[in-house]
């Protein structure tokens, strides 16, 4: 929802510029992108996990864990 709102805000402070080049149909095709790069980048540019720990780290630990438990 940031992403989409912050596409909003570009759209609306593009449109109250008043750009020579920004015509109408413009601005609508402009909207569309921006809302498109809003929604790739929030979906898949960022991630509300953190990074996986290192499989090796994890092959290690189990290693001493299976060690520990066959004592």
């Amino acid at each position: 929802m940031a992403a989409m709102a912050g596409a909003s805000g570009v759209r609306t402070w593009l449109q109250t510029h008043h750009l020579g080049w920004l015509t109408p149909r413009r601005l609508r095709a402009l909207t569309a992108a921006l809302f498109v790069v809003a929604l790739l980048v929030s979906s898949l540019g960022l991630s509300g996990s953190s990074k996986p720990a290192h499989p090796a780290r994890h092959a290690a630990v189990a290693a001493v864990d299976t060690a520990s438990h066959s004592r």
